[in-house]
């Protein structure tokens, strides 16, 4: 095929540049296409594992809850392997109120620190706080009970943290404290709501 002056200085300006550059260009085409390919299989990774995540969890939820083994068994399973999904903190959570039914404190306590550490709901964490700062309440741990409360969480359950701040300050014989404690709950929980009605009335408990 016969190209006239004018289209073959621009084909041979292009062979040039080509030469220059195509390697290069040849290069970052495939660069994109890696990481388009690593972006797509990461994605489908991540999806594969959500669902297979939640599958094993609505397996636990519906474990006869006297089977302790069992249900350690698959929240463990799903602590190992399903970390980086939203169903290991909940699993973690489940097993941890299994444990604490069965007497079995100590694991109980173990599961909420998992979940508090590594939960990826700051809902959970929340949950999980509350429920272990009650546990060392309970073991008259209260210097204790109180770091877990004075942690950083999710503020929508503010309310629920100044309320059990204040039973923990009444125990400890802080009644001055614990006013004020259940003073800031009344401020954060639901005006309707039946908690609020429980705060107000050990608050005036208090004098």
């Amino acid at each position: 095929m016969a190209y006239d002056l004018e289209e073959q200085e621009q084909l041979d300006e292009f062979k040039a540049w080509w030469k220059r550059y195509g390697k290069m260009v040849v290069n970052i085409a495939l660069a994109l296409l890696v990481g388009y390919s690593a972006a797509q299989g990461w994605k489908y990774y991540q999806t594969k594992q959500s669902v297979e995540a939640s599958t094993q969890y609505q397996e636990l939820v519906v474990t006869d809850e006297k089977d302790l083994k069992a249900i350690q068994a698959k929240s463990a399973a799903l602590m190992d392997q399903f970390s980086a999904t939203p169903y290991a903190g909940r699993a973690a959570l489940f097993a941890a109120k299994a444990n604490y039914q069965a007497k079995e404190i100590k694991s109980a306590k173990a599961q909420l620190d998992w979940t508090i550490k590594n939960a990826k709901e700051t809902s959970v964490k929340a949950i999980a706080s509350l429920q272990l700062a009650n546990i060392l309440a309970e073991e008259k741990d209260f210097d204790g009970a109180l770091k877990v409360l004075d942690a950083p969480h999710d503020t929508g359950f503010d309310g629920l943290f100044a309320d059990l701040k204040g039973d923990i300050l009444v125990a400890l014989g802080k009644g001055d404290e614990a006013k004020i404690a259940y003073q800031h709950a009344l401020t954060k929980l639901d005006p309707q709501g039946r908690y609020r009605v429980l705060t107000q009335q050990k608050l005036e408990a208090l004098g």
